[in-house]
């Protein structure tokens, strides 16, 4: 169980995340809202300990992340693996090499440098290729792949790493809508598949509902809500958004997908 007390991140005079707590139990799908600015992604950086807490505590199954140093706060990166919303690919290199990239915590730095990557890790990369209909692209350079087709090769890399969560910072904010669906579709796939725990930041409302089992709502850094997607009602949401409520509550409602019924990823293997 992932578990946060207390946790601020101070900037100068201003708290970026302001004496946050929660939990979060093993393979639960759970939806970080708010506004831009909000806290989310600081939230996010702070459990994978790319950004330092000013005060609190973050535990996992009882272990205390903030106090890990050296190779077990490697070690701990690599379980609990981040998503970017910019992919965060080696555009230069391929597709099959950026995903076992992934795997750098688990090999000697001299083998990653000299591409002597183990057998077992290659395998290991195609399958996940192969999960979302990547691995036809194995060979081919990063930057050479659509938007969609990056996020699913940044997916495949986290999940290489065999991690107990994936923190997933507004993974589908730079796509169409075509692509949303198929980036939230392979993240549900991984969470209910692989019992992965999912902490996903999602600005769009509709997606929020979706998607996740459990909603966690901030404002200037404070949780400000946290419960199931139908308690969240639209007098809550609109505090949550404040002038962004109408852009994120604007449209029809996303139908709840069903992980069992979810089309294979290759019938938009061209996305």
């Amino acid at each position: 169980m992932l578990v946060v007390e207390g946790l601020t991140c101070r900037f100068g005079t201003k708290a970026a995340v302001d004496n946050a707590s929660f939990s979060v139990a093993p393979g639960s799908f759970v939806g970080v809202i708010g506004r831009s600015g909000a806290g989310k992604s600081t939230l996010l950086r702070m459990i994978n300990r790319l950004a330092d807490p000013s005060e609190g505590r973050i535990l996992f199954d009882g272990v205390d992340i903030t106090a890990l140093r050296g190779r077990d706060l490697r070690e701990w990166r690599a379980r609990s693996a981040m998503i970017f919303q910019q992919f965060n690919l080696v555009g230069r290199l391929d597709v099959l090499t950026n995903v076992l990239m992934g795997r750098l915590a688990e090999i000697p730095a001299w083998r990653s440098l000299a591409q002597l990557w183990p057998e077992a890790d290659k395998a290991l990369a195609m399958s996940a290729l192969e999960q979302f209909d990547m691995a036809t692209l194995a060979a081919q350079r990063a930057d050479q792949l659509s938007g969609g087709q990056q996020q699913r090769v940044a997916i495949a890399r986290a999940l290489v790493q065999e991690p107990d969560i994936i923190l997933a910072d507004e993974p589908i904010a730079s796509l169409d809508p075509r692509n949303t669906r198929i980036v939230m579709d392979a993240l549900l796939r991984i969470n209910k598949h692989f019992g992965i725990t999912v902490l996903c930041n999602l600005h769009s409302l509709d997606l929020a509902r979706s998607y996740c089992d459990r909603l966690i709502g901030m404002a200037a850094g404070r949780v400000v809500f946290d419960g199931a997607p139908a308690t969240l009602t639209d007098r809550i949401a609109r505090e949550l958004y404040d002038l962004e409520a109408d852009e994120v509550m604007g449209g029809a409602p996303v139908e709840t997908p069903d992980a069992t019924t979810i089309p294979a990823l290759g019938t938009a293997a061209a996305a």
